[in-house]
C-alpha cells in the first residue's frame, strides 16, 4: 500500500494523470459458469471492483458455445447479470474467438483451419488403401546406439559433448545407450540440445516421437522439441509439458512440412538452470489421415498415379473421416476403404491430397475465418447473448490468430490474410450492430497492430496480416495490451482515428504496469479507458487498481504525502 500511495502522489505531483478519469474502467473475469461457486467468485470480484471505482466487467464465460449450454448455465448467468446490475457494473461479453476456437469447434470440429497435404502416396491392398512413406524418413542414430565417447554421429550438433551432453550406458529407454543432459550453467545460455537435419517431402504430414526422463529439471518449461524450417520458422510450436521429475515418458506431436524439403529438429532445453534429463528413441514418420478435416473448404482428391483418373468419394471409396479428430497426433490414421464396384484396382498407387488440423502450444486451435459456417454459428451466438444480456458494449476476442490462409476456403477468397482477418472482424461488428445499432464494439489490438502481430511469418499463417487495420470499421474500439509497445500502439491506433482502451496489469506483483499504461494513455487522443487484466485469477491488487484509475477513490484514499522510499527518490 505504501508503494501505491507513493505512486499516486508521484502522479499527482506530475500534474498529468491524477485528474484523468476514463469512462471505461473494467475488470477482466473468466469463469465457465459450470459451478455455483463461479457465481460467488464473480460476486466477490464485482463488489471489490464497484467499491473502488470500476464500472465494467469484461466477462469470458464460454459465450462462443452459449447455444450449447444447459439450464444451470443460464440460471448462473442470470445471477451474474443481477449482481452486476445491483452494483452499477456493465457486463461486456467476450466472444467471437477465431484464434482460440474451442467454442466454435465444439459445434463442428472440422471448422479448424486446414494445412494442406499434397500427393501423398497410398497403395491399395485388398479393399483398403493406406499411406506408404514417400520417401521413408528416419532419424539417424535416433537411439544414440552409435557413439564415440560422448559424441553421437548423425546429429548436426549437440551442445557441449562431455560438458552438458553425455552418452549414458546405464539409464536407457531401449537398447544400450541414451543421451543425458546436465550441467546447463556450463553453457553461456543454459542450453543443452541436439539437432538433426532431416529431408522431407513438401506439404506432407509427419509425426515425431521421443522418449524423455527427467530428474529435478529446472526450469522444466525450458524443455522443448522444435521443428524449424531452414530459415528458422517454427513449423510445430508445441509445449510438451515435461514434469520436473518423471520416469520415461513418450512425447509425440505432428507437423506439416509446408513448402520445405528439409527441416531441422531440435530436442533439449533452453535456459536450463539445474537437474538433468535423458533423451532416447527419437523417431519420425509420415502419417496419413490423422486429423483430416471434412468441410467444403478442405476437399479430398484421390487420383490414380499412372492414369490421372480422379476417383469419387461415395462411388469408388467410402466417406473419409477421422473419428478421433482431436488436432493431436496420438492416434492412428483411418485408411481409404474401397466400395463394391470401385474402379480402383488392387495394388494401385494413389496420390491423395487433403487438409488436416493441428493444435499448437498448449492445445490452441484456430478456426477458418473464410468458412461461412463459422459466421453462421457466431451469428446465432450473438443473438442469444443479446437476448440474455442486452449488452451496450461487446468485445470481439480476436487475438493471437495463429493459423490461416492455408485451406481452399481461404485461397478461394482471393484475399490477403490482412483482408481475411479484417473482413472477419467486420462481420462480427456488423452482426452486433444488426442486433443493437447503438452498441459499442471492441476488439484486442495485436492482430491489427504492426508493432505486434500484424505482420508476416506468423506461426502457421500463410501470408501476412499486414494492412489488417485498413479493413475494419472506423467505429471499432481497440484494446491495446502489449506493454513494451504501449506508446507506439496507442499512437498508431489513435492516429488512425480509433478509440482505445488499455489492457493493463497482467498478473504482476505491483501496479507498475498500470502506471505505465496511464502515462501512455494521458498522451493519447481518443483514449477511453483501462482494464485490470488477469489471466491467472490474481485479484489481490484489484482494489488498489480501482483507486488508481478512479479520481474519487484516489482523493479519498491518498491521505497526506508519504515519505518517499528509495524507489521514488
Amino acid at each position: 500500500m505504501r508503494i501505491l500511495r507513493q505512486s499516486l502522489w508521484a502522479i499527482a505531483l506530475a500534474g498529468t494523470l491524477a485528474a484523468q478519469v476514463y469512462p471505461n474502467r473494467w475488470v477482466y473475469v473468466s469463469r465457465a459458469l459450470q459451478r455455483d461457486s463461479d457465481v460467488e467468485e464473480i460476486r466477490s470480484i464485482a463488489r471489490t471492483a464497484a467499491a473502488h471505482g470500476l464500472n465494467g466487467i469484461l466477462l469470458a464465460a464460454g459465450f462462443d458455445r452459449i447455444d450449447l449450454q444447459n439450464e444451470a448455465y443460464f440460471r448462473r448467468l442470470a445471477e451474474v447479470r443481477e449482481i452486476a446490475a445491483g452494483l452499477s457494473l456493465e457486463i461486456i461479453p467476450l466472444f467471437y474467438s477465431a484464434g482460440y476456437a474451442s467454442g466454435i469447434l465444439s459445434h463442428n470440429r472440422n471448422l479448424a483451419e486446414g494445412l494442406p497435404v499434397r500427393d501423398a502416396l497410398f497403395v491399395v491392398d485388398g479393399d483398403e488403401a493406406r499411406l506408404v512413406p514417400d520417401p521413408p524418413v528416419a532419424f539417424a542414430n535416433g537411439g544414440f546406439e552409435d557413439y564415440a565417447g560422448n559424441s553421437a554421429p548423425g546429429y548436426r550438433f549437440h551442445d557441449g559433448p562431455g560438458i552438458t551432453t553425455f552418452i549414458d550406458r546405464e539409464v536407457v529407454h531401449t537398447g544400450t545407450a541414451s543421451m543425458r543432459f546436465e550441467n546447463f550453467t556450463a553453457n553461456p545460455n543454459g542450453h543443452g540440445r541436439v539437432m538433426q537435419e532431416i529431408p522431407v517431402r513438401p506439404y506432407r504430414c509427419y509425426r515425431v516421437t521421443a522418449w524423455v526422463k527427467s530428474e529435478q529439471l529446472q526450469p522444466a518449461s525450458g524443455f522443448r522439441i522444435q521443428v524449424l524450417s531452414p530459415e528458422g520458422r517454427a513449423l510445430a510450436p508445441w509445449n510438451p509439458r515435461l514434469p520436473s521429475t518423471t520416469d520415461w515418458r513418450k512425447l509425440e506431436f505432428g507437423f506439416n512440412s509446408g513448402r520445405y524439403s528439409t527441416v531441422r529438429i531440435y530436442a533439449g532445453i533452453w535456459g536450463g538452470k539445474a537437474g538433468k534429463f535423458w533423451l532416447d528413441d527419437l523417431s519420425i514418420e509420415e502419417v496419413g489421415f490423422v486429423n483430416v478435416l471434412r468441410r467444403d473448404g478442405t476437399p479430398i482428391r484421390v487420383v490414380a498415379e499412372g492414369s490421372g483418373t480422379l476417383y469419387e468419394e461415395g462411388r469408388d471409396f467410402a466417406a473419409i473421416s477421422d473419428p478421433q479428430l482431436n488436432y493431436r497426433f496420438d492416434h492412428d490414421a483411418p485408411p481409404i476403404r474401397l466400395l463394391p464396384g470401385t474402379r480402383i484396382r488392387d495394388g494401385e498407387r494413389l496420390r491423395v491430397s487433403y487438409y488436416h488440423g493441428m493444435s499448437i502450444n498448449d492445445g490452441q486451435v484456430t478456426a477458418c475465418m473464410s468458412e461461412p459456417e463459422v459466421l453462421d454459428i457466431l451469428r446465432n451466438v450473438a443473438r442469444i447473448i443479446h437476448q440474455v444480456l442486452a449488452p451496450r458494449k461487446w468485445m470481439l476476442s480476436m487475438d493471437e490468430v495463429r493459423a490461416g490462409g492455408t485451406c481452399e476456403a481461404c485461397k478461394r477468397s482471393q484475399r490477403t490474410m490482412g483482408q481475411i482477418l479484417g473482413n472477419f472482424i467486420t462481420q462480427g461488428f456488423l452482426m452486433i450492430r444488426d442486433l443493437n445499432p447503438e452498441a459499442e464494439v471492441w476488439t484486442w489490438s495485436d492482430m491489427l497492430d504492426p508493432n505486434h502481430n500484424a505482420h508476416g511469418d506468423y506461426y502457421l499463417v500463410d501470408g501476412a496480416f499486414t494492412g489488417s487495420w485498413e479493413n475494419i470499421p472506423s467505429d471499432l474500439g481497440i484494446v491495446c495490451w502489449y506493454y513494451p509497445k504501449r506508446n507506439e500502439s496507442l499512437a498508431f491506433f489513435s492516429g488512425l482515428g480509433f478509440r482505445t482502451l488499455a489492457g493493463a496489469y497482467y498478473d504482476g506483483d505491483t501496479l507498475e504496469n498500470p502506471l505505465g499504461w496511464l502515462e501512455a494513455l494521458a498522451k493519447t487522443p481518443r483514449a477511453t479507458g483501462i482494464m485490470y487484466t488477469t489471466w491467472q485469477n490474481k485479484y489481490d491488487l484489484l482494489a488498489d487498481f480501482g483507486d488508481l484509475v478512479s479520481r474519487r477513490a484516489i482523493i479519498q484514499r491518498m491521505g497526506p504525502p508519504p515519505k518517499p522510499s528509495a524507489k521514488f527518490r
